[in-house]
């Protein structure tokens, strides 16, 4: 399995550099941040550090999206740093919620995304791509360029679409039986259309809090300093409600039942821990959804999610433990994982 660091890129941007660097030293391989351009600093000014300050990390947004910055932009941004550094970037891509209704535009349609996706990985490739009926290529990019593109989802129709069209699948959340679910989804998509779902890589993102033992007190505060995810979590478990209705065939339960007592969402607290606005999400779900608790219990949920067909665990680590999680990951429950 491979493990993957993901970061807010609040200021400084050399602190985002450093746990990036501490997170390759101990056996993470892929380093992710958020890419929202009013809440954070821009990802791929500091992505261009990062990577020359390391050596095998591949780096990419969680996520990006088509409505911020125009495609032939987005790819070449990618392009230039595969050039420099040796095709280590992947494009994260999704809606955009916070990157588009901060800036008070709605999140991009799945027929936006699919189209961008097209785009994208075709001119980071070096090749031909139609952009608005013209057609265009960078005729800089040297023979073997690559750039995957990841996809984000959630709802039936972005599992359907990741498993039709995307290089891999970024699933925000660690619980095992939404995994199987949302995991089967995307692979049953891929054999309808002719792909081989083994060539799509499953991401898992999620908190993950490594406590020194499994007290209710150190339990506690490691739910309180991951409760912030499911309140991100909800905002899209929010838009599939409205669209599908409170109980859909075509969303389980298990992710929409928690957000009944949501009552709004300030962005400006986004994937902080201590957030006020997740205070409804249950300990319940903190558990189902992150990796807390002592180092073994991380390494049994993680061989869980493996054996459900996970690639990469990716570890949110926005709270009050960054160096400590990290080290802990490096030290314990990497190596245990990989054994």
């Amino acid at each position: 399995m491979d493990f993957g660091l993901v970061l807010q890129t609040d200021p400084p941007a050399a602190r985002v550099i450093s746990l990036m660097k501490r997170a390759e030293r101990n056996g993470f391989t892929y380093g992710w941040t958020f890419d929202s351009a009013v809440l954070w600093q821009e990802p791929f000014v500091i992505y261009s550090q990062i990577l020359a300050q390391t050596t095998k990390l591949t780096i990419g947004p969680m996520v990006t999206n088509p409505g911020t910055r125009t495609w032939e932009v987005t790819a070449s941004t990618f392009a230039t740093l595969n050039d420099m550094f040796g095709n280590r970037t992947v494009c994260g891509i999704g809606r955009g919620d916070s990157a588009m209704r901060v800036a008070g535009r709605r999140p991009n349609t799945l027929a936006r995304i699919s189209e961008a996706m097209k785009v994208i990985r075709a001119l980071g490739r070096g090749e031909e791509a139609d952009l608005g009926g013209t057609r265009i290529r960078f005729p800089w990019i040297k023979p073997g360029a690559q750039l995957p593109v990841w996809m984000a989802a959630y709802g039936p129709k972005a599992l359907k679409m990741a498993g039709e069209e995307a290089d891999g699948f970024i699933l925000q959340l660690a619980d095992p039986y939404l995994t199987e679910y949302m995991v089967k989804a995307v692979r049953d998509a891929a054999v309808a259309a002719g792909r081989d779902p083994s060539e799509i890589t499953v991401c898992v993102a999620a908190p993950a809090y490594v406590t020194e033992d499994d007290s209710p007190e150190a339990l506690a505060h490691a739910r309180d300093q991951c409760r912030w995810f499911g309140g991100m979590v909800g905002n899209h478990v929010a838009d599939l409600v409205a669209k599908y209705g409170e109980h859909s065939a075509q969303v389980p339960d298990e992710l929409t039942d928690y957000i009944k007592a949501r009552q709004g969402y300030d962005y400006s607290h986004h994937g902080r821990a201590g957030n006020p606005d997740t205070q409804f999400v249950p300990d319940e779900i903190v558990d189902r959804f992150c990796v807390i608790g002592p180092a073994g219990k991380h390494v049994e949920k993680l061989h869980a999610l493996r054996e459900l067909g996970v690639d990469q665990f990716a570890v949110y680590d926005m709270h009050d433990a960054q160096e400590a999680t990290i080290d802990a990951y490096g030290a314990r429950v990497i190596p245990a994982v990989n054994a």
